[in-house]
């Protein structure tokens, strides 16, 4: 068995120490990504995403529109399209982020 000099062995426990602590790192920044996804999702659910879902459970009831009403969900949904894509977008990039720091 061959023994390696005291600097090697050093040099290893510190390689070893580094990547430790990039591991570390890289977990904690996961970590804040993920508490900041997850205070900032709800929010934009209950402004952006149960709306739009309301408008699926009309659909599926059957329940008639007048062309009037049509037009005015078209233009409430146009609306709410252009005030959540900011947020949408944001989110999408937090989770974009959280995907790059697990690998």
């Amino acid at each position: 068995m061959r023994r390696f000099p005291p600097c090697h062995r050093l040099l290893s426990f510190f390689s070893a120490c580094s990547s430790l602590q990039v591991a570390k790192s890289k977990a904690k920044k996961v970590q804040q990504l993920q508490a900041q996804y997850n205070a900032e999702y709800p929010a934009y659910a209950k402004d952006c995403v149960d709306v739009e879902t309301a408008g699926s459970a009309r659909l599926l009831t059957g329940q008639k529109l007048s062309d009037q009403e049509m037009a005015t969900l078209a233009t409430r949904r146009k609306e709410r399209e252009a005030r959540c894509k900011p947020q949408a977008d944001h989110l999408a990039d937090l989770q974009r982020q959280i995907i790059a720091a697990q690998q």
